[in-house]
Order: structure tokens, then sequence, then C-alpha cells
């Protein structure tokens, strides 16, 4: 089973998402490059998170 995603990580993603979401793709060093640049996450395991559920979300799209 998976690791649940907390309502913050969900929020931000989501937000990201509707705001940018054209830039984002499936690649998840790419999202984490293009996380730290959108959005200003206090640490390193956040940003990773959140990369990884918008890696996640992309996939989920096509």
């Amino acid at each position: 089973m998976g690791r649940i995603k907390t309502t913050y990580i969900k929020r931000k993603t989501k937000e990201l998402l509707r705001k940018h979401g054209q830039h984002f793709t499936t690649e998840f060093t790419q999202n984490k490059l293009l996380t730290n640049k959108f959005v200003n996450v206090p640490c390193k395991k956040l940003r990773n998170i959140v990369a990884g559920y918008m890696t996640r979300l992309k996939k989920l799209e096509k």
C-alpha cells in the first residue's frame, strides 16, 4: 500500500496544477526543479513529495 498524502500536499499540488499545469511533465526530476521554481517549499522532503504527487497526477491525466 502507498503512503497517504496530507491535505497540505494535495492542496499545494492541485494549486500548482491549476496555475502552471502546462509546465509539468511525467518526469520526476524535471518536476522537482519546477516545484522549486514556482513554490517556496520549506524543506527538500516536502518538495519531493509535491513533485512526486504532481508526477502521479500528470500520468493519470494521459
